[in-house]
């Protein structure tokens, strides 16, 4: 299906797809240690530089794909693109192509209340940005599929906002208490997440019951 401005969503999904692909590959070749090495120093290169370097890795990996998933699942119930859906999507484009930037300053500047600040920053914005599109959507129901459930977008966009909950509110951690304490908080998202899910289910299990039953 064609957007108002003559891209197909598919066009978009599989330009986000690519750009969500590059981001993470970027990632993983951020993993180094220094070339001509004395073989007596590569355990401790690899356990000094390698091994954080490995662990912010899989750290925004798992970051970029719970952001791609939910941006998978909203374009799946889009059918047609106009401008402010459009230009968040771009922005948050821009924000997973540069995700490897703040990924490689929290893992060089690990103690560091800025460096911190600034990874948990881009991605609350990023969730917002997924948020933003989600209530484009719930606010605009022609730009989806007529058969698509609303609770659907609504699920994805209380996932995000919990997301950015999270991230968002490790930065006073960060500043206030220390930077370490503010990555063991970004653990946080996964129970929130799962409580946002199990809390979703059940109250479209209750809507479903309490629905009135169409006569036969």
């Amino acid at each position: 299906m064609r957007s108002l401005h003559g891209i197909d969503v598919e066009r978009i999904r599989a330009f986000s797809d690519a750009v969500f692909a590059i981001a993470i590959t970027l990632l993983a070749l951020e993993i180094t240690v220094p070339e001509d090495l004395p073989t007596a120093e590569l355990g401790h290169a690899l356990k000094e530089e390698a091994l954080p370097s490995v662990a912010g890795y899989l750290l925004s990996f798992v970051v970029v794909g719970a952001l791609w998933i939910s941006h998978h699942r909203l374009f799946r119930m889009a059918k047609v693109v106009d401008g402010p859906l459009l230009y968040v999507d771009l922005a948050l484009m821009a924000l997973v192509a540069a995700l490897p930037f703040p990924t490689k300053i929290v893992t060089e500047y690990h103690s560091s209340a800025i460096a911190t600040s600034l990874y948990a920053g881009t991605i609350t914005l990023a969730a917002l940005l997924i948020a933003a599109m989600a209530i484009r959507l719930l606010r605009h129901p022609s730009l989806c599929d007529i058969d698509i459930p609303r609770a659907l977008i609504a699920q994805t966009l209380q996932h995000a906002v919990g997301v950015a909950i999270v991230f968002g509110s490790s930065v006073p951690v960060a500043v206030i208490i220390s930077s370490d304490a503010a990555e063991y908080w970004w653990l946080l998202a996964v129970p929130v997440r799962y409580c946002l899910g199990r809390h979703h289910t059940k109250r479209n299990k209750h809507a479903a019951v309490a629905a009135p039953r169409l006569p036969s």
